[in-house]
């Protein structure tokens, strides 16, 4: 007796998905699961810390090639001590000395910023002296002076700058504003080592003219925010 065979394409039929349609779902959850852990690491980080991880993940890609950057200027951070760790020495200088511009009354003509370099203070020109003049103003010492003594407890490193606006100068003791920026910034440089006793190997001072504006010098108000001393208490290695 013949057996007879089953015909062909009977019995169960196979799915047309295939057998790997588990592997990509379990990858695609899996996917959306460090998503959201990301997001939410990202919502607990402290701003300062997302900056320098950007800043570093760029500069490691350079995935801003191209024609794109961040936007200029040396400041990598808002000038907020918040944006510092608080067991930080930056910090608490920042703290400290923001608290003495306002108790003085500078607060318009002293800033102060983390940049990459340490901490900088920006002092008006307008409150540290008179125009064409290099000798600083009265008013101001007592803030130069808690501002010394505030480094010399301190073991940074200090640069003094100097800058002018674009007006050119051209008299006797100061043929150029070379002379009177650099002039300016040995007299607070000077200050700080006679009445604040810093150490002198801690000090240096330089003048830029009007060659490191920060802004176009178009405007008087331009020009009076370009005139201007830096102190820079540098970060150490």
């Amino acid at each position: 007796m013949a057996v007879m065979g089953r015909k062909k394409g009977s019995g169960r039929k196979k799915s047309s998905l295939g057998g790997g349609w588990e592997i990509i779902y379990t990858g695609f959850v899996l996917i959306l699961l460090c998503f959201f852990i990301m997001l939410s690491s990202f919502a607990t980080m402290e701003k300062s810390k997302i900056a320098r991880f950007v800043k570093s993940f760029t500069n490691a890609l350079s995935v801003l090639s191209g024609g794109l950057s961040f936007e200029p200027g040396k400041e990598i951070v808002p000038p907020s001590a918040n944006l510092v760790d608080f067991r930080d020495e930056l910090a608490e200088i920042f703290k400290e000395l923001t608290r003495f511009k306002n108790t003085y009354g500078f607060n318009d003509d002293v800033s102060i910023l983390f940049t990459e370099e340490g901490l900088e203070m920006k002092l008006s020109n307008k409150a540290l002296f008179r125009v064409g003049s290099a000798t600083l103003s009265p008013q101001i010492l007592p803030l130069l002076k808690k501002i010394g003594q505030v480094i010399s407890k301190t073991a940074y490193a200090v640069r003094v700058e100097g800058h002018t606006d674009n007006l050119p100068i051209h008299t006797k003791k100061f043929p150029s504003n070379w002379e009177l920026s650099t002039l300016r910034a040995v007299n607070v440089l000077r200050f700080f080592v006679e009445k604040c006793h810093i150490p002198a190997q801690r000090v240096s001072a330089v003048g830029f003219g009007e060659y490191q504006p920060l802004f176009d010098n178009a405007t008087a108000e331009q020009r009076v925010k370009n005139r201007r001393v830096e102190i820079i208490l540098l970060k150490k290695d």
